[in-house]
């Protein structure tokens, strides 16, 4: 939706790079609101939107990551249940994005995203479009719950932007890699969490067959 209110047609040959590039562009000295970029996107909006949150995301330990992943996964579950149009609340719109950062994305984007611009184009088009779509936003949304967690943010970033490659490009085998990579982290923290619980919970049965003494020593 562009700032006239007119939609501009989903458009999978408009360049990633150049939707970027133009944001810049349109960036002034003081940045732009979030508004304001949002207001430079088309009815890709979702998937734009997400990767331009994303794409920072990938620094590993990034300060203010976890913020981000907040829009990122407002964003997602809005898609998730067929949202038209991206909503994000007030203060996030009002947020006044600096123009090193615009530029810093968009340069990132021109040096680091060319393969996969090259590489993308509409196909296996169910992944990526309808309920394929929405199976794709769920994995958004879990890979940007662990964003959230301390210094856990690259990988599923990196997920993050491979569906939203696919889902801006229609493309399938992107987002297909992206739910994959999604699903690897989400069962390797799983196992992780699973495995520091049960070892507190056997650690726990142990001491308390054969050294009841000390717990009950602690719970003092």
């Amino acid at each position: 939706m562009n700032s006239s209110g007119d939609t501009i047609r989903d458009d999978t040959s408009r360049s990633i790079i150049g939707v970027l590039k133009q944001i810049d562009r349109a960036a002034g000295e003081d940045g732009l609101p979030m508004a304001g970029i949002v207001d430079q996107l088309d009815e890709r909006a979702f998937g734009l939107l997400i990767l331009l949150l994303t794409l920072p995301c990938l620094v590993p330990g990034l300060p203010g990551a976890q913020i981000i992943a907040i829009g990122i996964f407002l964003l997602a579950v809005q898609l998730l249940i067929g949202r038209r149009e991206p909503w994000l609340p007030g203060w996030f719109m009002r947020a006044q994005v600096k123009k090193s950062w615009i530029t810093g994305i968009a340069e990132f984007a021109d040096k680091r995203l060319r393969w996969g611009e090259a590489l993308a184009r509409p196909r296996w088009r169910f992944l990526a479009t309808g309920f394929g779509e929405r199976v794709v936003a769920l994995f958004m949304a879990l890979a940007a719950i662990t964003v959230m967690l301390p210094i856990t943010n690259t990988i599923p970033s990196l997920a993050l932007a491979l569906m939203c490659v696919g889902v801006i490009q229609r493309d399938g085998v992107f987002a297909l890699a992206g739910m994959t990579v999604a699903a690897g982290w989400l069962t390797l923290l799983g196992g992780l969490i699973a495995g520091l619980f049960l070892g507190a919970g056997f650690a726990v049965q142990l001491v308390n067959d054969h050294a009841p003494w000390l717990l009950d020593w602690m719970g003092r």
